[in-house]
């Protein structure tokens, strides 16, 4: 202290004048924000297909999911808020097809905590292995639940080792990831899945300034007929109010109508809460961020430059000669739009190439018929329904609309258009060798020989290659085969026969005729 007196001239009572200053504005620096409140936990719920990850939600808040689902497939994200000991705890439901990759990608981006489900029967599978991938590049705590325990074929310590070889240790084997036994079906231990998920929300501290304006991330979309459109909001931080001016990158609009997630009006919402939102000019994209702002004309200023970019027109070149099939889709949400799209794009197209012409959410309408007509293009309907106008103008110019109510059925369907694209392929088949012996009888572009089969068989019908000193001078057909004075459809090794044989190339004594068959194979991709 002398020596900081010293430098500085300062006398003592200078020095504790300062010295408090400086402790002030320290303090001033690091004190806390006063708004900050704990805020619900966002849990993402992710693993393999049908390993239990939407039982495991329906034990939790008693929504009827799976009964729901096309195929127990989960279509679309969906974002829950449950109670737990007098605390909130938010779920987003992501499906495990595979059809789903990005979307699941996206709901391990807007979490706080991550549920890797797994079924203790089957153990790790290669969604599984995508999921911790997820988990990982978010960097999330998570939570192990070992699913569906009841089963007779249950193995949790297995699926534990097997767990580890991914760098994943749990608790029980030394490592830190925390993890429990349960089972969807009889609800056991689901209680303490929830204790843990409250216990690493405590441990990460969760914040949320309440007396901000929101800001947060669109996890659904769609097209309501009536309503218009209408998002699903998960608020990260701040107060959401009606009438608050909210832009993303694509749109923007004054909230008219906020409900909670089971519909119920509300007047505003707060950190972690998922919202279902109407007042947007047009469909919002989903997994944009969104935020408040004060007035219309700076959201517009905002959002301009983007809202123009993903309008433009996208120009396509293709190889020339290249089989195109063009498509129209047409879907119930943004999330089943988005995944569809993602699943087409990763079709084999090396022989033929797949254009979307056009990718709406709704119903399927009469502009749709009108562009697919000029196009020559399909359209594809996941769960919506046709205008009637449509219909009537799809049964008069005989455009073919095929609805499906599961992604990967629809992959399927759009993967057998293709095939019908491609030109069939021309597989030869080689069936034998015949040695020529003897010529009956020659006319214009016919002759009558009598030969032993060397290899293989002879086949009445089949095409005949004629190899002279092991070269081919010529082809024809085997019109007709005899053997010992009988017709025959068929005749085996070191049998002699009687040919018809019908080509402009003579055959002569000593030649070698190659008996083949040509069939007309469906294109693959």
């Amino acid at each position: 202290m002398a020596q900081l007196l010293k430098n500085n001239n300062l006398t003592t009572k200078q020095y504790s004048n300062w010295k408090f200053l400086h402790l002030y504005f320290l303090m001033e620096d690091i004190k806390p924000n006063k708004n900050l409140i704990n805020r619900p936990p966002v849990v993402v719920v992710l693993g393999h297909v049908d390993h239990g990850k939407s039982s495991i939600l329906e034990v939790i808040h008693d929504f009827k999911i799976t009964e729901k689902e096309a195929g127990g497939i989960t279509q679309h994200i969906g974002a829950y808020e449950i109670g737990h000991k007098d605390k909130k705890i938010t779920f987003i439901d992501t499906p495990g097809h595979e059809a789903f990759s990005a979307m699941r990608s996206r709901g391990a981006k807007v979490a706080d905590i991550a549920i890797l489900v797994i079924a203790a029967d089957e153990g790790v599978k290669a969604q599984t292995k995508e999921a911790i991938s997820h988990i990982k590049k978010a960097d999330l705590p998570f939570i192990v639940a070992l699913n569906k325990i009841d089963r007779p074929g249950a193995n949790p310590e297995k699926t534990k080792r097997e767990l580890s070889k991914l760098e994943v240790l749990v608790e029980s084997l030394g490592g830190k990831v925390p993890s429990v036994e349960i089972s969807a079906k009889t609800g056991k231990n689901i209680e303490e899945l929830l204790d843990l998920i409250l216990l690493v929300s405590e441990m990460e501290e969760l914040k949320g300034d309440f007396k901000k304006t929101a800001e947060g991330v669109l996890i659904e979309a769609y097209l309501d007929s009536q309503r218009g459109p209408t998002a699903t909001l998960l608020i990260r931080d701040g107060t959401l109010k009606i009438d608050d001016i909210v832009g993303t990158a694509s749109t923007f609009g004054k909230i008219k109508i906020l409900e909670d997630f089971q519909g119920k009006s509300i007047n505003q919402a707060f950190p972690s809460m998922p919202v279902i939102t109407l007042g947007f000019e047009k469909v919002p994209r989903i997994g944009e961020k969104f935020k408040v702002f004060p007035d219309l004309e700076s959201t517009k200023r905002s959002i301009k430059k983007e809202i123009k970019e993903r309008e433009g027109a996208q120009v396509l070149f293709f190889e020339p000669g290249k089989k195109v099939l063009n498509l129209i889709l047409k879907a119930d949400v943004l999330g089943s739009l988005e995944a569809i799209t993602e699943l087409l794009k990763n079709l084999p197209q090396e022989k033929v190439i797949l254009r979307i012409l056009k990718g709406e959410i709704g119903e399927i309408n009469e502009t749709d018929l009108k562009l697919a007509k000029s196009a020559k293009a399909k359209i594809l309907g996941f769960r919506v329904k046709i205008n009637p106008v449509a219909k009537l103008l799809s049964e008069k110019e005989k455009i073919k609309i095929i609805n499906f109510e599961v992604i990967y059925e629809l992959s399927q369907g759009v993967r057998q258009m293709m095939e019908k694209v491609i030109p069939p392929e021309v597989v030869r088949k080689e069936l034998g060798k015949i040695k020529t012996l003897i010529i009956f009888r020659t006319e214009k572009n016919r002759q009558i020989i009598g030969g032993r089969v060397l290899e293989g068989k002879a086949k009445k019908g089949a095409m005949v290659d004629i190899l002279r000193d092991e070269q081919k001078i010529g082809q024809g057909k085997l019109i007709n085969l005899q053997k010992g004075k009988r017709d025959v459809e068929e005749c085996g090794v070191r049998d002699e026969c009687g040919i018809l044989y019908e080509g402009s190339n003579k055959i002569e004594e000593g030649d070698n005729l190659l008996i083949y068959t040509e069939e007309r194979e469906k294109g693959e991709l």
